[in-house]
C-alpha cells in the first residue's frame, strides 16, 4: 500500500550521488551524507555558523533542593568565543538527584520560564532524565528584524546576506550544539545518551541540530511538519510557498525559489531524517494537525528507512498502511507516534519520547 503512495511522488533518490552513481556501502553513504548536508545548507537552511574557539559557562543561580528536593536546578550563561567576538546566551539545567549519570534531553524552548506548558520539568526528572533548556529568542529573534540582534546580528555583521546565508533555524540548531559542548564538560551525566528535542518550528530545529551534530544520539521532533519531517511533495497544509512567505528568515533566501515548485527540489525532507542515520529519531504528531500533515510526516520515515537498513540498523518497523490514532511504532531505530488532538507538545508526547529513549539506551 505505502509503495503505491510513495511511488507517484517521485522522490529524489537517497542512495544515489548527485552524478547518478548508486550507493552500496557505508563508506559511500558517508560521502553521500556530506553531499546531502551541503545541499540542505545551500538550498534550505543556510550554512552553519563556525564552531566556537572555546565555550565557557558562568553559573548565576543554583537550587540544590528544587522540585520537592528531588532536583538540582542551575541557571547559567553559556559564552561561545567566536573569531572576533563572544556570544552569550542563558541556559537552565535540571539534574535529578536520585539517578546516577542520567540521560539528558536538550530542549529548545519557546519560552524562558520553567516549568512551562510544553516543558513539565518535574515529570521529566521524576522519570530519571536531566534537562538542559534554552529559549530560542535568546539566540536569534523569531521575527523579521533584518538580522540585527543576537547571533543573527553577529553573522550579518560579516557582510550582506547571500542566497545561502544562515537562516534562523540553523542558528537555533547551532545553539543546541553549544549546549552539547557544555554537557560534554560535565562528569555527572550519560554522554552517550543525549537527545535534542523541540516542538513545531523548534522540532524542525531539533532535526537540523541532530543532522549536523553527530553527538546527539537521539532526536525527537514534535509536530515538525513542513521543512521538518514532512515530505513536501503533494503535502497537505503548509507548503514551501506558505512557509517562505510568512517566515522567510527561518531559511536561506535560496529556499523561496521552490515555492510552488516542490517537484523541482533535488531533495525532500526524508533527506534530513536520513542524514541522522544511524542514530535514533522518533517523531510525534497529532491527527488534527493537518497543517503539519501527519501522513506526510510518516512517509518521511518510511522513505528514510533504506539508509538505516544499509547501515545495518532496524530502521522503521511499521505496518504497510498510513498511521492511525494511538499508533506507537518504537521497535526500530526510527520511531513514530500519532495521538488525538491538535498541534501541541503534550505530556503524552513526552512520555512516548522518554519510553523510546529508555528502550533504546546505548
Amino acid at each position: 500500500m505505502l509503495n503505491n503512495i510513495i511511488g507517484p511522488l517521485k522522490l529524489p533518490e537517497l542512495l544515489q550521488f548527485d552524478n547518478g552513481t548508486k550507493i552500496n556501502t557505508e563508506d559511500e553513504w558517508l560521502n553521500r551524507r556530506r553531499e546531502i548536508l551541503n545541499m540542505l545548507s545551500e538550498k534550505v537552511y543556510g550554512f552553519p555558523p563556525e564552531d566556537p574557539i572555546a565555550i565557557s559557562s558562568m553559573v548565576s543561580e543554583v537550587n540544590k533542593d528544587a522540585y520537592a528536593g528531588k532536583v538540582i536546578e542551575e541557571h547559567m550563561i553559556l559564552s561561545a568565543q567566536l573569531e572576533n567576538t563572544i556570544f552569550p546566551f542563558p541556559v537552565k539545567f535540571f539534574l535529578p538527584k536520585h539517578v546516577e549519570n542520567p540521560m539528558v534531553i536538550v530542549y529548545i524552548a519557546f519560552r524562558d520560564g520553567v516549568p512551562d506548558r510544553y516543558l513539565p520539568i518535574e515529570e521529566i526528572t521524576d522519570e530519571g532524565f536531566a534537562v538542559a533548556t534554552f529559549c530560542y529568542n535568546d539566540v536569534a529573534f523569531d521575527g523579521e528584524d533584518n538580522y540585527v540582534g543576537g547571533l543573527a546580528g553577529i553573522l550579518k555583521g560579516r557582510g550582506e546576506r547571500k542566497e545561502n546565508a544562515t537562516g534562523k533555524i540553523m542558528m537555533w540548531a547551532w545553539a543546541a550544539s553549544r549546549v552539547m559542548d557544555y554537557l560534554m564538560t560535565r562528569n555527572d551525566i550519560d554522554h552517550d545518551n543525549i537527545a535534542v528535542m523541540g516542538h513545531s518550528r523548534l522540532g524542525k530545529t531539533a532535526l537540523v541540530a541532530a543532522a549536523y551534530d553527530e553527538r546527539f544520539a537521539f532526536c525527537f521532533p514534535n509536530n515538525s511538519g513542513c521543512t521538518g519531517d514532512a515530505i513536501t511533495r503533494e503535502k497537505e497544509g503548509e507548503r514551501v510557498e506558505h512557509i517562505t512567505k510568512t517566515f522567510p528568515y527561518w531559511f536561506c533566501p535560496n529556499y523561496r525559489k521552490y515555492a510552488g515548485k516542490e517537484h523541482e527540489m533535488p531533495f525532500d525532507q526524508h533527506f534530513l531524517v536520513a542524514a541522522i542515520a544511524p542514530r535514533f529519531v522518533a517523531a510525534g504528531t497529532a491527527v488534527e494537525d493537518t497543517w503539519a500533515d501527519p501522513n506526510s510526516q510518516y512517509l518521511s520515515y518510511v522513505a528514510a528507512d533504506e539508509v538505516y537498513k544499509l547501515l545495518g540498523k532496524d530502521g522503521f518497523i511499521h505496518p504497510d498502511r498510513l498511521p492511525k490514532i494511538g499508533d506507537t511504532l518504537h521497535e526500530g531505530t526510527l520511531g513514530f507516534h500519532l495521538r488525538s488532538g491538535r498541534h501541541f507538545h503534550s505530556r503524552y508526547d513526552w512520555i512516548k519520547y522518554m519510553e523510546f529513549m529508555k528502550r533504546h539506551r546505548i
